[in-house]
């Protein structure tokens, strides 16, 4: 009998995966889940669509809702927390932001409303229910996860499951997934393919044979939608020029010289250009309108059967079975990220790394994997550490130089007076008000 409070539950399909695989583990029955959300109207979506699920399945769980986070955390034993702050339409308007002093695609600038409210999100936690989990599902995981687990007292651990990219690669190579496991670890969104075994044997010579044979063709007839990269041209480029395949979002990102245009984009990621061209991103959004639309249609429609239009599969996310896991002892290797505690050679210890862990109730405990290849560490590990340090450096300092600094490191920066001049334009605007007064 448990307590999971889900904070950011206004987002209706994560919400009800989150409850479809909790009333398909009977182990965890019984248990309170709190919805946790600032608006209201989708806040009641979601937990209208819950409540008619599990009444659906016939399983017996107390939910309640709320718009109170100190509520909501009360007593919790654990929290998911999965809000963006603003949601899309704020980083919509920072994006374009960027793009007008020159910033194709727009810049991060260390995410500081995430930041802010994810670290209030534990300084309620240490007061309201000290012992609880905190499982963080929203981005930034990284720099998240690791200013948590600095900065609070609280246990955290993040979730993601870009990792499954692996899964994808099988797919198209024509093995059975059934008979893959593998190794991923890195960071969160920069993972690296360290072990691919297919029925305990060694599967790169696998992927190696479809690039020499096969990729040119699957790539002349590929029409990815706008989220499938992991076999796209800059995931074997970024294979070829580090050693390991990238898995998940990691291909997704790779340098700037995948990026540089929509054409560019569309050279290395498909006729759409990947998830993050101006066609690709529109299509996503396109995608929660759509989806957000569907779950409002069917929460006022009390005929409709929730199950029928969300079966009673489990889904391959891995919060309830972390969850069954640490309450009822039973032991389960997931990938987490968790702080590096010497598990990647060369990384620090107190920097969050996703890697594969062992859970029980009395820990969870990460696992030593294989050292990654020296280019890649001084190519692209380190240097993404050290993005991540920046973020964190400004934020807890307020420091504006060092927001100047990241953007001078910008490859698209052409002049000092570019980068103050977006500067002063992001902190303008009326959303940023807390983040123009924290580097005042």
């Amino acid at each position: 009998m448990v307590k999971i409070s889900i904070i950011g539950a206004g987002s209706a399909s994560f919400s009800l995966n989150l409850i479809r695989d909790l009333c398909l583990t009977e182990s965890l029955r019984g248990s309170t889940v709190s919805f946790m959300d600032v608006n209201e109207e989708r806040l009641e979506v979601a937990y209208t669509l819950a409540r008619r699920y599990a009444a659906e399945v016939k399983v017996d769980l107390e939910l309640q809702k709320t718009m109170s986070r100190e509520e909501s955390l009360e007593d919790a034993d654990f929290v998911l927390n999965a809000a963006l702050v603003g949601g899309h339409g704020n980083e919509e308007v920072q994006r374009k932001t960027g793009e007008k002093h020159g910033y194709y695609r727009g810049v991060d600038l260390g995410r500081h409303r995430q930041l802010r409210f994810f670290l209030d999100v534990a300084r309620d936690m240490e007061n309201l229910c000290p012992d609880a989990w905190l499982i963080q599902c929203a981005n930034p995981v990284f720099e998240g996860c690791t200013l948590l687990t600095r900065e609070s007292k609280i246990k955290v651990v993040g979730l993601c499951h870009g990792h499954y990219g692996a899964l994808e690669i099988a797919r198209v190579l024509g093995i059975n997934p059934e008979h893959v496991t593998f190794q991923a670890p890195g960071f969160n969104h920069c993972i690296w393919m360290t072990d691919f075994l297919y029925k305990g044997e060694n599967a790169y010579p696998l992927i190696d044979e479809w690039i020499e044979t096969k990729a040119e063709g699957y790539w002349k007839t590929w029409k990815p939608e706008y989220h499938q990269t992991q076999m796209s041209p800059a995931a074997v480029d970024m294979y070829k020029m580090f050693g390991l395949f990238p898995i998940g979002d990691t291909a997704r990102g790779g340098g700037w010289w995948y990026h540089q245009d929509l054409r560019t984009k569309q050279r290395w990621y498909g006729p759409l250009g990947g998830f993050d061209s101006e066609i690709g991103w529109s299509r996503y959004l396109d995608s929660l309108s759509k989806h957000t639309d569907d779950m409002l249609r069917v929460a006022r429609d009390p005929s409709t059967s929730v199950t029928k239009q969300f079966p009673p599969v489990k889904s391959r996310e891995q919060h309830i079975p972390l969850i069954d896991t640490l309450v009822n002892d039973k032991e389960g290797i997931f990938q987490l990220n968790i702080p590096n505690n010497g598990a990647i050679k060369g990384i620090p210890d107190d920097v969050v790394v996703e890697i594969p862990g062992v859970a029980n109730r009395r820990r969870i405990q990460g696992v030593h994997v294989a050292a990654l290849p020296e280019r890649l560490m001084l190519h692209v590990m380190i240097p993404r550490m050290l993005r991540m340090e920046w973020s964190l450096e400004a934020f807890l300092t307020g420091d504006k130089r060092i927001l100047l600094h990241m953007l001078l490191e910008d490859h698209r920066t052409r002049s000092l007076e570019q980068a103050e001049g977006l500067i002063e334009d992001f902190l303008s605007l009326p959303f940023n008000r807390d983040m123009a007064e924290h580097y005042g």
